[in-house]
């Protein structure tokens, strides 16, 4: 969304346009509750989170300026929500704690062995997206694969990969947003990036 559409549905939602707020909840709601579960333990009290965080953003509507994008505003009061509601029941998990989670972005057995030779090597290189036809990749199928794996994520990479890829937001507005560095969210996305990847390759090899 650019800042001029921004802008415009401020307007709208500033006018008490209830079509545009549902659509706006309906698009990106997901993204919202995926970073508000980062911070709470569970699925009912991030739900909770992003109805409170709605209240704030509706209330605050008239203090937005279009510095940042609309979106990446709402994401920051999600997370500054979801931190309070996480602090108050002491059972909040530092975001960059969760960066040391386990890689598993690919499965061990695509690259080789201790004992065979170009240990540690992919044992073929990964398909090369750019040649797949435009219909594959636009396949309902396929499209089904990349939601269930960026559902079953770990919570960060499911965060940063929803905020980069799905709602469009820069590095910069992630790190600001989940208060990462620049490395860790690098790190997050390119792990949540090659299990998608890696499921969309074993989805078209059948």
């Amino acid at each position: 969304m650019t800042a001029e559409a921004g802008l415009a549905l401020v307007t709208r939602l500033q006018a008490g346009d209830e079509r545009a707020f549902e659509t706006f909840v309906s698009a990106h709601n997901p993204t919202m509750l995926a970073v508000a579960q980062t911070y709470v333990r569970t699925r009912a009290v991030a739900e909770e989170v992003v109805q409170d965080a709605w209240v704030g953003v509706l209330k605050g509507l008239d203090r937005f300026e279009g510095r940042s994008s609309l979106i990446t505003w709402i994401l920051r009061i999600v997370a500054n929500t979801a931190k309070t509601r996480g602090m108050r029941e002491a059972r909040s998990v530092p975001f960059g704690s969760l960066g040391a989670e386990g890689d598993g972005s690919v499965a061990p057995e695509r690259f080789c062995g201790p004992g065979e030779a170009f240990a540690g090597h992919r044992r073929r290189c990964p398909r090369d997206w750019e040649r797949l036809p435009e219909d594959v990749l636009h396949d309902r199928e396929t499209l089904q694969v990349v939601v269930a794996t960026i559902a079953a994520l770990p919570p960060a990479q499911r965060t940063v990969i929803a905020m980069r890829d799905v709602e469009g937001c820069g590095p910069q507005e992630v790190c600001e947003t989940l208060e990462i560095s620049e490395g860790n969210q690098r790190v997050l996305l390119h792990r949540a990036r090659s299990r998608v990847r890696s499921a969309v390759e074993e989805h078209r090899d059948g």
